[in-house]
């Protein structure tokens, strides 16, 4: 086994690469079985022969230290293990770099993943850092660690997602087509969004507050009733007109979550639709929901979910409505930037992490340049060989490395291949 550790040689230091072995988790709404490139980089990364025919969901891919889901290193040659990469950090913190250790201490900042989502994931949001260190105290078994959790998708396949609330002139036509609302909320509340203008934001943003809360805080008996006249009319209408492509996601998500308020919040927000290669990035306190297809994920070393629909986990409504922002308008996605031969980064404004893509044809060769913060390497497609001062390897799909801070890296393909890097943001590695 290839180690992540520091070598003197002559009068210098070399670093090697540390292969991971990862955690999956099995939720619900992931993709089951060998359909799910969940599935197929794991069996791949931990060398198990799993049934393809499993109905087990392979819902999520962890790379990095949360102790929810741990990365550990390799077995070596006499068969030890158990050292997870979060205990080898503590014994090596000059992996880090100095000064990702002089802001986050000795463990990553960043967790990566790989998601394969076949039905929606809960409306959710997660809370920032003050918000975490009060929820965790409070309630440490449904808040796992004191962290906020910004965090960014990056699209494998073309990818689903409800994020952040539609622009105010939306907003306004939603209210008039979907009555329901109005039934649900009074038309005193909605009433005031006709009232104000885009440019006066706070009145916008408690007007919004003040709808939603009131949507999301309504009984079950309420909902159940709302929903299905909901149903019932977009059936009936569907006879006579072409229903727009949010009233049929809106359908969708009444089959898989009948009788939740989720149904009826998914008007408020942002329907997006990632094509491979596409990202989005969310801040904390920000609404979402990914609802189908396959991503990369990096985000602060985080677990903190606060849910509140189109799930049958524990919901805290009252803290979702309270804690979002209401900012109002669509995300920016992100394309990438080329900052080299066959490499793209992806850089969202967020400190902690960043990523990029290698896309590597047969037979060429590349750099990921030394820079002063760890990252992790995910091989996806393809195979190759990786190069450091201190070691040479094959690499192949389901490999997961740890790099030290201070390593460059040569790779050369020996087939198409695909990589991607998660590591610590070059605004915040560079900043003076």
């Amino acid at each position: 086994m290839e180690i992540a550790t520091v070598v003197k040689a002559n009068g210098g230091c070399r670093r090697r690469l540390l292969r991971l072995k990862c955690s999956v988790k099995d939720y619900a709404w992931g993709t089951i079985g060998s359909d799910s490139l969940v599935y197929k980089v794991y069996t791949a990364n931990c060398d198990d022969r799993i049934d393809s025919t499993t109905k087990r969901p392979y819902a999520e891919l962890w790379m990095g230290t949360h102790e929810s889901g741990p990365s550990y290193l390799e077995e070596d040659a006499d068969g030890s293990s158990g050292v997870t990469l979060r205990s080898w950090i503590h014994e090596n913190p000059e992996s880090l770099g100095d000064r990702v250790l002089e802001k986050w201490g000795c463990d990553l900042p960043f967790l990566f993943k790989v998601l394969s989502v076949a039905r929606p994931l809960s409306i959710q949001a997660h809370p920032d850092k003050v918000l975490a260190k009060k929820m965790h105290k409070a309630h440490p078994n449904l808040y796992k660690d004191d962290n906020h959790k910004p965090e960014m998708a990056l699209a494998y396949t073309q990818f689903e997602a409800l994020c952040g609330f539609i622009p105010l002139q939306e907003l306004k036509s939603v209210i008039r087509a979907i009555p329901e609302i109005e039934e649900l909320v009074g038309s005193e509340e909605t009433n005031q969004v006709f009232c104000i203008s885009e440019h006066d934001e706070e009145k916008v943003k408690s007007a919004v507050r003040t709808i939603f809360t009131l949507l999301m805080s309504a009984g079950p008996d309420t909902t159940k009733q709302i929903v299905f006249k909901l149903k019932r009319r977009l059936h009936m209408e569907s006879q006579e007109r072409h229903l727009t492509e949010k009233e049929r996601l809106v359908l969708k998500l009444e089959k898989q979550y009948p009788n939740d308020i989720g149904v009826i919040s998914a008007f408020f927000f942002n329907y997006i639709k990632l094509n491979p290669g596409e990202a989005l990035y969310l801040g904390a306190n920000e609404p979402h929901a990914y609802l189908f297809g396959e991503c990369i994920e990096v985000m602060a070393t985080s677990d903190n979910v606060v849910r509140a629909g189109l799930t049958s986990k524990p919901l805290d409504i009252q803290s979702l409505c309270s804690m979002l922002t209401y900012k109002l308008g669509f995300p920016e996605i992100l394309k990438g930037t080329r900052i080299r031969p066959y490499i793209t980064r992806y850089l969202p404004p967020f400190e902690e992490f960043e990523v990029d893509i290698c896309d590597l044809p047969s037979g060429a060769s590349t750099v990921f340049p030394s820079v002063p913060g760890p990252s992790l390497l995910l091989v996806i497609h393809g195979e190759g060989r990786m190069s450091t001062d201190a070691s040479a390897d094959e690499v192949s799909v389901g490999d997961v490395l740890f790099v030290p801070a201070d390593t460059e890296i040569q790779l050369k393909s020996s087939s198409d291949l695909k990589l991607y890097r998660a590591g610590v943001n070059n605004r915040f590695l560079y900043s003076l």
